[in-house]
């Protein structure tokens, strides 16, 4: 009996100390993924992307830390605006980075009263970077049905008339999701904005030219996560 006893507190201890040692592998994972950025030398060219919502943010310590450009929401849908586009525009700008707008894509919705949002939003001007159209809601969010003709209808319709407001070819924000239900990297001849952390993405089906490569790091210059994006070299 007390032979028995030893083998299963050797048991035990040597199953404890592997969940120990799985829990402490996946603190230092998720630590890893919170601070990592791609590195600079594969990558020279980097910057941030600013989601909806999303609080104060330290351009100055943003531009110190590697960044030279940053991608700030200005408009969602029809109606959707962030109110903090204006100043995070000026504060981008004064700290030295090159400035872009991302509208967010309903797919629910007509083109046109989106890119009238966008508009209202977004001045025109040769210092700005070429807008992003992010895709990542999909048809099966919407109330009433809307076939994939329509949205890629519409897509293209925005496509343009944002295009025609900034003057430049705007960038697809294509997110994982998006792409399976509603391909459009191979349809739409427009440079490409994938994302997922640490691994480059193969989603898209051809290369791209930007990547957000951590999705939610954790920098001194904001109380929550921003994107850190690099541009292909």
């Amino acid at each position: 009996m007390g032979r028995k006893r030893k083998k299963s507190g050797w048991k035990a201890s040597i199953l404890a100390f592997l969940a120990l040692a799985g829990i402490a592998g996946g603190g230092w994972l998720w630590w890893q993924a919170r601070v990592w950025q791609p590195d600079p030398v594969l990558y020279p060219d980097q910057g941030v992307v600013i989601g909806a919502g999303q609080g104060p943010v330290g351009f100055r310590t943003v531009a110190a830390l590697g960044a030279g450009f940053a991608y700030l929401a200005a408009s969602d849908g029809t109606t959707g605006k962030d109110a903090r586009f204006a100043r995070n525009l000026a504060a981008a700008r004064e700290a030295g980075l090159q400035a872009g707008a991302v509208h967010h894509f309903d797919p629910c919705a007509m083109a046109d009263g989106q890119s009238a949002n966008f508009v209202t939003m977004v001045p025109r001007g040769a210092s700005m970077l070429p807008p992003a159209i992010q895709l990542d809601r999909t048809a099966d969010d919407c109330i009433e049905p809307v076939s994939d003709a329509m949205i890629a209808s519409e897509l293209m319709t925005l496509i343009n008339q944002i295009e025609m407001h900034a003057g430049k070819p705007v960038i697809l924000m294509v997110h994982r999701q998006f792409e399976a239900r509603h391909p459009v990297s191979a349809r739409i001849e427009r440079n490409l904005w994938v994302s997922g952390t640490w691994r480059e993405p193969t989603y898209a089906g051809r290369p791209w030219l930007l990547w957000t490569a951590n999705e939610a790091l954790s920098l001194e210059a904001s109380e929550e996560p921003i994107g850190w994006v690099v541009a292909r070299p």
